[in-house]
């Protein structure tokens, strides 16, 4: 059988179609489309920082629209949700409790993550933490004072933060619900009182080849070597099973134009003859999380997108070539710049810091047009009636002022 060849175009499009990024909504959210967004990428990533929306809510905005941010604290809190380390720190459908379920029952593998001396030298005091949590409920870090008043930094965690998070990687508490995104934790046992590891556990190596074959469906169209990093795989060789995958129809591969040999999921198969044609047409503009899947792994970024890309908010800031939080922007298919920007809450008002476009990059109409819409609705979906802008580049400051206000009525 002859190899299916793709341009780079259409396999940039198939990979945006199986991350729900390649059409603007058609509709206006729902509040059951939180699982099914999470579902279809396998995992969120969780990040705190706030400078503008924290990052599960905009990885969700980008493909969704407009949509209330409880309403992923409401499915953590329904249990469609779970908390998990997965890619990082990730929300996951919590039907797929069973996938990570040996990580939990392995911590010391876990690095940083999990700390045996800590939970060892502390092991009456824990015990005492989950006595707790037995007889009066859910708790927080918060609900426990620090030792030393004026304490601060990660490395200055109080003790039942620790506690908590070895816990937490150890598959004895879960998340049940955030509060001002902050955990709270119940019993693993009260959480999920009918699972049994004995009856219900599936091996690592089982467990891994169903994470891959999330990571082949989330990503629609990948390299071998791409495949592993979706979970933080290690020691992963992906091409026997892919192998196998195509023998079994689930996978097919396929040439790209300047990557060549790809492997694409049997999801996407219906839209093969339109990608082969390149009339697979991408019609969304989104500003994205520095921790959407379509960047977070790097160098996949840098290799299907020509997108290199960092986040320097733990850069130095005399250091940074960019900026503390810079956001991609993605348009009609392709990563075509990047934003550092600020959203000021009190005074309504979403400060452009900078913005960037790439190198080779000339905007047309449709670009400018969609960029700016992009960004107005970034803006308002956070509560903002103005944008302004710092700095532009030439390219974009001859279309758009330096700020404008934003039409809710769009």
């Amino acid at each position: 059988m002859s190899r299916i060849n793709l341009s780079l175009r259409a396999a940039r499009h198939l990979h945006l179609a199986a991350q729900g990024l390649l059409k603007k909504p058609r509709r206006l959210a729902r509040q059951e489309d939180i699982l099914a967004t999470v579902s279809r990428m396998s995992l969120l990533q969780i990040d705190t920082i706030n400078i503008v929306a924290r990052s599960p809510y905009l990885v969700l905005f980008s493909r969704l629209g407009r949509f209330p941010n409880v309403w992923l604290d409401e499915a953590l809190a329904r249990g469609e949700l779970m908390e998990y380390w997965a890619h990082e720190a990730c929300f996951m459908p919590r039907s797929d409790f069973a996938l990570v379920r040996h990580r939990m029952l392995n911590p010391e593998k876990m690095g940083w993550k999990y700390r045996p001396e800590w939970m060892t030298e502390h092991a009456q005091e824990i015990a005492q933490l989950l006595e707790h949590i037995e007889l009066n409920g859910p708790v927080r870090s918060a609900d426990f004072e620090h030792p030393r008043k004026g304490a601060s930094g990660w490395w200055e965690w109080k003790p039942h933060k620790k506690h908590l998070e070895g816990l937490f990687t150890a598959g004895k508490v879960m998340v049940v619900e955030r509060r001002n995104f902050q955990r709270v934790y119940d019993l693993t046992s009260r959480v999920l009182p009918h699972w049994d590891d004995a009856l219900h556990l599936i091996e690592q190596a089982h467990a891994e080849v169903k994470m891959l074959e999330n990571s082949a469906r989330s990503l629609g169209i990948f390299r071998a070597d791409w495949l592993a990093d979706y979970y933080r795989l290690r020691n992963i060789k992906a091409l026997p099973l892919l192998e196998e995958w195509q023998r079994e129809g689930r996978v097919v591969q396929v040439d790209v134009e300047r990557l060549g040999p790809m492997w694409l999921h049997q999801s996407l198969l219906p839209l093969l003859s339109q990608a082969q044609a390149n009339k697979l047409n991408a019609t969304h503009s989104a500003v994205l999380s520095p921790f959407d899947p379509v960047v977070w792994d790097r160098r996949r970024a840098e290799q299907f997108f020509d997108f290199s890309y960092r986040l320097e908010c733990y850069t130095p800031a005399q250091k940074r070539q960019y900026g503390y939080f810079v956001l991609p922007l993605l348009h009609q298919g392709a990563l075509v710049g990047r934003m550092d920007a600020k959203m000021h809450r009190q005074r309504q008002q979403l400060e452009v810091i900078n913005l960037w476009l790439e190198e080779g990059v000339r905007p047309g109409a449709g670009m400018v047009a969609g960029l700016q819409k992009a960004i107005s609705e970034f803006a308002l979906w956070q509560g903002a009636k103005q944008v302004i802008c710092a700095s532009l580049p030439a390219a974009l400051a001859s279309h758009w002022n330096t700020g404008w206000e934003i039409d809710a009525a769009n």
